[in-house]
């Protein structure tokens, strides 16, 4: 039966999905990546409303990561920074470890090939009026790829 779904049997013969065959992230070095496990895990944190894991045909795998306007507030409030805006926190250190450590959490669920290196966190969230999100609110990998392509390529720039 061909769904177009990728699983995986456990040691019990029970069957998990673990992603779509169309979403496969094929890095250059040939590794085979399925983001939905990852994407799903980072959306669960609190602070995180979007994600979209890249790197096909790249060295390693990368997000970038919309943070969630309501769910800021509160912390901003808990860490004196009410006043900044979200393109101002995406910048700050104390966020940016908040983050790292969601995506440690969710590299936990995957091997280190499949593992998120680095990550970008963007000014503004995905919406279905910016035409990053369908209505059921998917991503849609090739229009948020393009709109932040330059964000992409500087993920993968040497330092």
């Amino acid at each position: 039966f061909k769904s177009g779904d990728l699983g995986q049997l456990d040691d019990e013969g029970y069957l998990s999905i673990t992603g779509r065959k169309k979403e496969l992230i094929v890095t250059a070095d040939g590794k085979n990546v399925a983001p939905a496990v990852l994407e799903d895990r980072l959306r669960s944190h609190p602070l995180i409303s979007q994600c979209m894991v890249v790197g096909d045909n790249k060295p390693f795998i990368a997000a970038l990561i919309t943070i969630d306007p309501d769910s800021i507030k509160p912390w901003a409030v808990a860490n004196k920074k009410e006043n900044a805006s979200i393109a101002e926190l995406a910048k700050d250190p104390t966020l940016i470890d908040v983050i790292q450590t969601a995506v440690d959490e969710a590299n936990k669920a995957v091997s280190k090939a499949e593992s998120i290196r680095k990550f970008a966190i963007l000014a503004e969230d995905f919406t279905i009026a910016g035409g990053q999100l369908t209505a059921k609110l998917s991503v849609k990998r090739h229009v948020v790829a393009t709109q932040y392509a330059s964000t992409i390529e500087a993920l993968y720039r040497k330092e």
